[in-house]
This record gives C-alpha cells, sequence and structure tokens, in this order.
C-alpha cells in the first residue's frame, strides 16, 4: 500500500475557482485512468476542461467534491448555521452560545442580561455547592434562549466541498426566489442572500442539484408519522437551540415546521415557580424576533443503533437540560413501542438505565459534577 497527499488545506491560500475546476476534472479522469496518476495530473489543460466541462453537463458531480474550502464565516445568524448543518457534507468550529456571552440587539440584550443575573440567584440557591464560574456558564446557557436565531452573532469555520458549496448556492437561491412569504421567511430570505452576497466568487451555474429536485433538507413538507423499529421516527416539541444540539448527531436526519401559534421553552430551573410566568411574558415579547427557545416542531428519523448513540452523548449531566430530556422521552417511547419485539426492546433495555455512566462498558474519564441519579434529576 502506497498513500499520498495529492492536495491538502492551506492557511490563507484563496483557491480559485478555475483551480477548483482543473482538480475536479482530473479527478473525474481517475474513472477511467489509462496511465498512471502522474500522467494524468501533468496532461494538457485543455483535456481536463472538456472532461469537467462534460461533468457539468452530464450531472455526474461527485468529482467536484474532491475539492474543499475552509470558510470563516464571521456574524452569520443561528439560524443559516443551522440550515448549513443540515446538510451533513461538512465540518464545522462553531461558537457556542451556551459558553460565551452573547452580543444581541439592544432589546433582547437588556432581556438577556436581566436574566443571565436572575437564573445566577436562582441556581446559586438550588445548587450552592456550584463555582461562581460554572453558576455563570449556565445562567448564559439559560439566557439564551432569549437571543433571536437571526442574531448576527455565530462565529464558525465551515468546511464544505466545491460540490456541496456550490448545492447550498442554488438551495439559497431558490428558497429566496420560490418560498412564499411571512414573517419567518421574509427575514430568512434577508439573512440568505447577505450570505450569498457574502461568498467569495465559487459559484459554477452548471453545478447545481436542481436537476434531481433536492431542496434544503430543514424544512419539513408533508407530516411523518410516529414508528419505531429497525429504524425509527417520530415527531416532539422542541426549542431552535435544541435543535442545533441536535443536529451534532450527523447520522440522524431533522426536519422542522413552525406552530401555527408561538410557544415557548420554559427552563426546568423556574419552570413552576414565581418566575416562570415572568419568563414566559419576556420571551413573548420577543415573538418576532423568533428567539432560541421559540418552540417549533421536531421530526427526528434513523436507525436503532445511532439513536443508542445520541443516547451515549445526551444521557448525561453535561448535556443541555432540555436535550436530554427530550432524548430519555425518545427512549421511553421506543421501549413501549417495541415491547412485543424481544429483540430491539432487549438491544435498548440496557441503555434505559439512566445516565451514560450506566451503560455497558462506558467509562466515563470526565469529572463529575451531579452524578448518575443527579444527571437525570437535575434542574439545570
Amino acid at each position: 500500500m502506497n498513500i499520498k497527499i495529492i492536495g491538502s488545506t492551506k492557511i490563507g491560500y484563496e483557491l480559485p475557482k478555475e483551480e477548483a475546476l482543473d482538480f475536479s476534472g482530473k479527478s473525474a479522469g481517475i474513472c477511467y485512468l489509462p496511465d498512471t496518476l502522474e500522467t494524468l495530473f501533468s496532461e494538457d489543460i485543455e483535456k481536463t476542461k472538456r472532461r469537467y466541462k462534460m461533468n457539468l453537463e452530464s450531472g455526474h458531480h461527485s468529482v467536484f467534491g474532491h475539492v474543499t474550502y475552509n470558510l470563516s464565516l464571521e456574524g452569520i445568524p443561528k439560524i443559516i448555521a443551522m440550515i448549513l448543518n443540515n446538510e451533513k457534507i461538512y465540518n464545522t468550529s462553531e461558537k457556542s452560545a451556551r459558553y460565551t456571552k452573547m452580543q444581541p440587539s439592544e432589546k433582547e440584550k437588556e432581556l438577556y442580561e436581566r436574566w443571565i443575573e436572575i437564573y445566577k440567584k436562582v441556581i446559586s440557591k438550588e445548587y450552592p455547592n456550584f463555582d461562581e464560574k460554572k453558576v455563570q456558564k449556565l445562567a448564559q446557557e439559560n439566557a439564551r434562549y432569549l437571543i433571536s436565531v437571526f442574531t448576527p452573532a455565530t462565529i464558525m469555520e465551515y468546511t464544505v466541498s466545491f460540490q456541496q458549496l456550490n448545492f447550498i448556492i442554488s438551495w439559497f437561491e431558490d428558497y429566496i426566489e420560490k418560498e412564499p412569504e411571512n414573517a419567518f421567511s421574509i427575514q430568512l430570505k434577508k439573512a440568505m442572500q447577505e450570505f450569498l452576497e457574502a461568498l467569495p466568487d465559487l459559484k459554477i451555474d452548471e453545478l447545481n442539484p436542481r436537476v434531481k429536485g433536492k431542496k434544503l433538507s430543514l424544512f419539513s413538507e408533508r407530516e411523518r408519522k410516529d414508528e419505531f423499529g429497525e429504524n425509527y421516527c417520530t415527531t416532539y416539541l422542541g426549542s431552535f437551540a435544541e435543535l442545533a444540539q441536535a443536529q451534532r448527531h450527523r447520522t440522524l436526519y431533522y426536519e422542522i415546521s413552525l406552530l401555527d401559534e408561538a410557544e415557548f421553552y420554559v427552563p426546568c430551573i423556574i419552570k413552576g415557580t414565581e418566575f416562570e410566568k415572568e419568563w414566559l411574558k419576556d420571551i413573548s415579547s420577543l415573538k418576532e424576533f423568533y428567539p432560541q427557545g421559540m418552540l417549533i416542531k421536531i421530526n427526528e428519523r434513523g436507525t436503532l443503533e445511532n439513536f443508542v448513540l445520541k443516547c451515549t452523548e445526551r444521557l448525561c449531566g453535561a448535556a443541555q437540560l432540555e436535550i436530554m430530556n427530550q432524548t430519555l422521552d425518545t427512549m421511553k417511547k421506543y421501549l413501549e413501542a417495541t415491547k412485543d419485539d424481544e429483540i430491539i426492546h432487549n438491544y435498548l433495555l440496557p441503555y434505559s438505565k439512566g445516565a451514560r455512566c450506566t451503560f455497558p462498558k462506558w467509562k466515563c474519564t470526565m469529572p463529575c459534577v451531579f452524578g448518575r441519579k443527579g444527571a437525570i434529576e437535575r434542574k439545570i
């Protein structure tokens, strides 16, 4: 076996789209390689052009996926990051709203700062053993539910193929042109247009998925029924913030639809307390901003094994509480639906006893704040 690097990412180098096309054309030549790679890579440029143009025209676009771009996306709205992250073919490093302080609009900022202080007091009272840094992080994590998904605050590195980036360009263009306008889509179209205008010139008109009828995968076009077996499909209410967490499980598929009437997530630490009504009043006043705590209908689909993988990440005291509780709810539904299917039911049982530290062969090397029981029973 002989392994060579034939192309690589280089800091500061902006690969022109002409070179991306040339690389892709040479990659296409591998499929019918008559000689060596060295001969292919040194062929006449016009021969390479003829080949990649043929691939563009025929719709055989996979060869254009060999070229990748590392993009720094600064000041993009959270909703754009969520749309990009739902398309699977990427790598990303994203500024966390759980761990870093956000800088939203004045109206959002006033409420955000106010609720950070409220949460700090409530958390410190409920968990007096937490140090100041832990309390601050958890307060920010819950106050960020107030921040709009359209707030241009996200910073992320996004690594994507030349092919996929052109697909995204065409999907954004189609959404802007064809999606019926409502309060949400008007704001989203504006954000998409700003994204397209900020992109370097990497668009190739012929490199798009329109002939195959593909669209952005995030937005649901039909109702789906719940089912549980070797594969599962389930729909539940969750916040935009929870969806962003769930999208990290790239083996699972997610679709969303907005509710007809706005509803909002209430963090468990204040649920049933004097602060719940005040929280709902404040977050409701931001509904035209589409705060991250707004509830949406989320459809989740995947395999049995990949659901268990989700459990190993989310049934833990370090996970966001909302997604941990939702994962527990899905586990209960899965067990109930498969109680007459001995093979699947018994496969799930070892992962249904509590936090992941109870899972077979799981050995945690991280410091634990809540413990096995506390992880599931926590309020924050």
